[in-house]
């Protein structure tokens, strides 16, 4: 036999021994549930992911996208992968760690102005600290976090009620919409206003009835779920980088076969990518739409005063019992690079 009639052989006994080893490997079906209406980038995040996996696994990892919180809130899809009833939740994120976890220290990292900008976000989140953080969430509670994208930074969202906030003791007496979990809800007490716990989903019509005066979020969510309809100032306090943090099943998580750990981590990269582009463009661009299109007024804070007294309410003891000694201001100074 000629070496080239070996070569095509060889050739051809390999091709069918990988399809055979491919046709041996099992097939996941994924349900990934998230609060976020169709048209935010963690949706389109999402699907991004869906799709690389997909390609990646040659067809054997299939993720199924629910938006608008179809297999329940962000609570519920959270406590559902603890016990196994979902596979994966995109909702996933520092103060709901810290209350469904068991692991209040999670909380200093949802604190108001903890991080100086998205940079020095990722730096701690994606180094050893936030790793050390994450592996303990998953002994303590079932979550494996896959990864950390940035889903901007949050600033004031108040109706034509609230009047002007310019400085702390504006905010006295303003209800101000905060997820329903201690994290966020000391959030908007270190901001100076008065926390009100609401789901997501009925943020819109409390804004528009009255029942809140405000709401926090990034730009791109006050345009994707209409919030800008029914208000009328953005105060640009910058007092928290908003992440979300993708989580899966530890136990579904550690029977998978490695490769395919190794194709979702990958998958997750790009589609960290993917949203953290689209929502800095969105930022970018957004201020002007809002005053042309929505007649919006856009106010500059004294910033500096409402991280004064972040500083100073998250300087209780509670919090260092929490939190562990310092660790507030450990993570204002952890070093990044510029």
């Amino acid at each position: 036999m000629s070496n080239v009639r070996r070569l095509v052989l060889f050739a051809v006994v390999l091709t069918l021994l990988s399809v055979v080893i491919l046709a041996g490997d099992p097939t996941y079906v994924l349900r990934f549930n998230t609060v976020a209406a169709p048209t935010q980038p963690q949706v389109l995040a999402m699907q991004k992911f869906a799709e690389v996996v997909k390609e990646l696994s040659g067809g054997k990892i299939i993720v199924q996208v629910f938006h608008s919180g179809q297999l329940g809130d962000q609570k519920t899809s959270l406590l559902g992968v603890m016990r196994g009833d979902l596979e994966m939740a995109g909702d996933g994120g520092p103060s709901w760690f810290a209350d469904l976890g068991n692991m209040p220290e999670f909380g200093v990292f949802g604190a108001a102005y903890v991080f100086r900008n998205i940079d020095h976000m990722y730096s701690v989140m994606l180094g050893p600290i936030g790793q050390e953080y994450f592996d303990k969430l998953a002994k303590k509670s079932g979550l494996r976090v896959l990864d950390v994208w940035y889903l901007g930074t949050r600033e004031l969202n108040l109706t034509a009620k609230a009047g002007a906030v310019r400085k702390p003791e504006d905010l006295k007496g303003i209800k101000l919409r905060m997820p329903n979990n201690e994290t966020f809800l000391d959030m908007g007490r270190a901001l100076g206003a008065m926390p009100t716990p609401m789901g997501f989903g009925e943020v819109y019509l409390g804004l528009k009835t009255g029942t809140i005066d405000g709401q926090d979020n990034p730009l791109p969510t006050d345009l994707a779920a209409k919030f800008v309809e029914v208000t009328k100032y953005i105060v640009l306090t910058d007092h928290s980088i908003g992440m979300i943090c993708p989580v899966i099943n530890e136990k579904l998580w550690q029977s998978m076969p490695e490769k395919y750990r190794v194709y979702i981590k990958q998958a997750m990269r790009v589609a960290r990518y993917y949203m953290n582009s689209i929502v800095l463009e969105q930022e970018a661009k957004l201020l002007g739409q809002f005053v042309d299109e929505y007649n919006m007024e856009i106010i500059i804070p004294d910033k500096d005063a409402f991280m004064k007294r972040a500083a100073e309410y998250y300087s209780q003891p509670r919090f260092d019992k929490k939190w562990g000694e310092g660790m507030y201001r450990k993570i204002q100074m952890y070093p990044y690079t510029e």
